[in-house]
């Protein structure tokens, strides 16, 4: 029975660039699982024209190892773009771009199984015995150790948890309901960081051709800009996450409560841009047909089916105590993402580590199983224990070379400790 050194489940790209980090390690043996069919990276918001919020030295490898092949500007040098994107005088490639690098990346490596849905992890004489599903029936591969990088699935409010509809979708399935969202009398969008952004910029350019009313509801205090300035920005450093680690965990949820600017705002330009398009529509046509609401929750949802399908929205107005509905015929909830354990590590539930409410609990390394030995580990599973940068692929690298260090039992790639020029913590002693 073949035992592999350990086994990544899904193939975004957080475990993607640990493909890539560790096919030159010749004494890793690594297999990689994804129930899709290609690496497929937030197809629902590929909006053309977006770009990326990180730059592009936060792709799958460079700011661990600047020599890799799988770098994104020998991507551009093999596909023949690379002085274009330099004097293109842009850091920030467009996200259609980075979809193509993923996948050029993905085409290169050799470990990565698609169309294999994980159905069960179970724990067999020494090893994980991973089960997947998919063409050619069921497959049972073993390892030594997992890590997981299934992603965050999308959160939906509990208040529309029961709308079905064409016209009704997360904003991770934007673009495969856009067509029939611009056939809507009303469109609502419902949401405060960059996806409800843009998804309501892009709505908002075929408002008059589309002869809808657009709203955009946000519970946020302001359509706030993600705090982009370079002492802010290092906070997405090593010694940022030692210092948020080694916090107690009430600190912890309190400061992730608090930090949304840093993670989950809008870029400027496009905050920008939106005010810069509604004045012009206004000046133009003396009247836009759109309403923006914050500090306002959403409660509740009915179907209305009287007059064609529509939704009744119940909101709250929080910071004056007031209630009021909105009707709308298409309804975009950017409510973003929320990690929850996959259903298939159920067998082994036992062997990872939990906290007093129910989440994974991290250690600095980035495992969760429970005997601490290194067995289990998770990417962008760890928002409770390491902070904001758990999604951050700008931090992605890092988190890599500290899981190859562990897998290989060595420092591969040289681990950065402190970056930064100020301190976090009190001096100590």
């Amino acid at each position: 029975m073949k035992v592999y050194d350990f086994i990544g489940i899904g193939v975004g790209p957080f475990n993607l660039g640990l493909a890539a980090l560790t096919d030159p390690i010749a004494d890793l043996d690594g297999l990689f699982l994804e129930r899709k069919a290609n690496v497929d990276w937030h197809p629902g918001m590929l909006i053309e024209g977006t770009t990326m919020q990180v730059p592009f030295m936060a792709d799958l490898v460079t700011l661990a190892d600047p020599t890799s092949e799988f770098s994104f500007l020998n991507y551009l040098k093999q596909q023949g773009r690379i002085y274009p994107f330099y004097i293109r005088e842009s850091f920030f490639q467009l996200r259609t771009e980075f979809q193509d690098y993923l996948r050029w990346a993905a085409a290169k490596l050799g470990n990565l199984r698609f169309e294999r849905t994980v159905t069960g992890v179970e724990w067999q004489g020494g090893a994980y015995a991973v089960r997947s599903e998919g063409p050619g029936g069921t497959e049972v591969h073993h390892a030594r150790r997992i890590v997981l990088g299934t992603g965050t699935p999308p959160w939906i409010p509990p208040a529309c948890r029961e709308l079905e509809s064409e016209t009704v979708c997360h904003a991770s399935a934007y673009l495969e309901h856009r067509d029939r969202l611009k056939e809507c009398g009303s469109i609502t969008v419902v949401g405060s960081g960059q996806s409800a952004a843009e998804v309501y910029r892009d709505l908002l350019g075929d408002i008059e051709s589309g002869g809808y009313e657009l709203n955009w509801v946000t519970r946020s205090p302001r359509f706030f800009p993600l705090e982009y300035t370079k002492l802010t920005l290092e906070m997405t450093s090593p010694e940022y996450v030692d210092y948020f680690h080694g916090l107690p965990a009430a600190k912890r949820d309190e400061l992730n409560a608090t930090q949304k600017g840093l993670y989950k705002g809008i870029n400027a330009e496009l905050v920008n841009d939106i005010f810069d398009v509604l004045y012009q529509k206004r000046f133009e046509q003396g009247t836009v047909a759109t309403r923006l609401f914050t500090n306002c929750t959403l409660e509740k949802s009915t179907v209305e089916k009287a007059a064609g399908w529509s939704v009744r929205l119940g909101v709250r107005q929080h910071e004056q105590d007031r209630s009021f509905e909105l009707l709308t015929e298409g309804l975009v909830l950017a409510t973003g993402y929320s990690y929850r354990v996959p259903d298939f590590m159920n067998p082994v539930r036992d062997r990872l580590r939990f906290d007093a409410t129910g989440r994974l609990e991290a250690r600095r390394d980035y495992s969760v199983d429970a005997a601490g030995a290194g067995e289990v580990f998770v990417q962008n599973a760890e928002l409770a224990t390491h902070g904001f940068t758990a999604p951050d692929l700008g931090m992605a690298a890092h988190r890599n070379s500290w899981i190859i260090r562990s897998l290989a039992g060595r420092e591969v790639y040289p681990i950065e400790h402190r970056i930064g020029f100020q301190e976090f913590g009190a001096p100590l002693p």
